[in-house]
């Protein structure tokens, strides 16, 4: 049984959420913990928190009442288990080992902690950069960030902010090839691929309605992201490539986007850390500071 602090965290997101599977998605945990946690709390009360049918909940009168307090009860909580002051700063202190693919990484976590570190001189980073998944509790990371999806019940799992999918091509290309406007034509023309270091095998392309294209005969293969978004900006081939490589190249018209109708929905960026213990002052400071930097509005778009 969850302690009645958990339960009502829970609740609190359940009560800005459509769904169960949507408040599950927000908290990094499965629609059916959730919907334990709703009922248990319901137990304990005595009341009815949410009207539900198969898809959709709607909160009750008595729900909406209980949401306001609770939030304010959480907060409370939270503070008064938050040091103040300078005890606080001198707490944050020491090694926090972090993970994350290598392109963000590169181009947004470094600047992140850029800003984050000189607030806390005794304050260590370990960062690791890979695109292979790391196994966060035998590799002792503290704080990890992945694209796609959590399903590691030993890590708590935030969901930031989504990570758009875009087909995109360089200007000389285009110019060259000219621009497709199906599929068909796109098997036609020179494309790019992502190896996946986890199998080594390629990544397939991700479509609407949930569709896959897997390239039969890509013209070059990368086991780096990195390098394959340098191979679509030298006009290689067209490449499918996540926003957080393709949005600044889009803006700047180094690149442009071909075919939107086949754009997948959004996946999600996913900051995690191990599910043990109570968290180190140092750790939670980082995580959350990553957390707001990361939730700001279209970061990826």
């Amino acid at each position: 049984m969850l302690n009645r602090l958990e339960m009502l965290r829970i609740f609190c997101v359940a009560a800005e959420c459509n769904s169960f599977k949507e408040a599950a998605q927000q908290l990094g945990s499965s629609p059916q913990a959730v919907t334990r946690a709703i009922k248990e709390l319901e137990q304990l009360l005595g009341e009815v928190l949410f009207y539900r049918n198969t898809r959709h909940i709607r909160i009750t009168g008595f729900g909406a009442s209980l949401a306001v307090r609770a939030r304010h009860t959480v907060r409370e909580m939270d503070q008064l288990f938050r040091h103040q002051g300078p005890q606080m700063a001198d707490e944050i202190s020491g090694l926090v080992r972090i993970t994350a693919p290598a392109a963000i990484g590169d181009a947004y976590l470094t600047p992140a902690l850029a800003s984050l570190l000189p607030l806390h001189p005794g304050l260590r980073v370990d960062l690791r950069l890979s695109d292979v998944l790391s196994n966060a509790v035998d590799e002792q990371i503290d704080i990890g960030i992945r694209v796609g999806f959590m399903r590691d019940s030993r890590v708590i799992a935030r969901a930031v902010c989504p990570v758009p999918f875009h087909i995109v091509a360089s200007p000389a290309l285009l110019a060259r090839c000219g621009t497709p406007t199906t599929l068909a034509e796109l098997e036609a023309l020179p494309v790019t691929v992502s190896l996946d270091p986890n199998t080594g095998k390629p990544w397939p392309w991700f479509l609407a309605d949930e569709q896959q294209w897997q390239p039969p005969a890509p013209v070059f293969m990368a086991s780096d992201t990195r390098a394959e978004c340098q191979a679509v900006l030298g006009g290689i081939g067209f490449g499918q490539l996540a926003g957080f490589m393709a949005g600044p190249l889009m803006a700047s018209g180094q690149l442009q986007a071909v075919l939107p109708q086949l754009a997948p929905t959004p996946w999600q960026l996913y900051l995690y850390r191990p599910q043990r213990g109570p968290v180190p002052a140092r750790i939670r400071a980082v995580f959350d500071h990553l957390l707001q930097h990361f939730s700001q509005a279209g970061f990826f778009c």
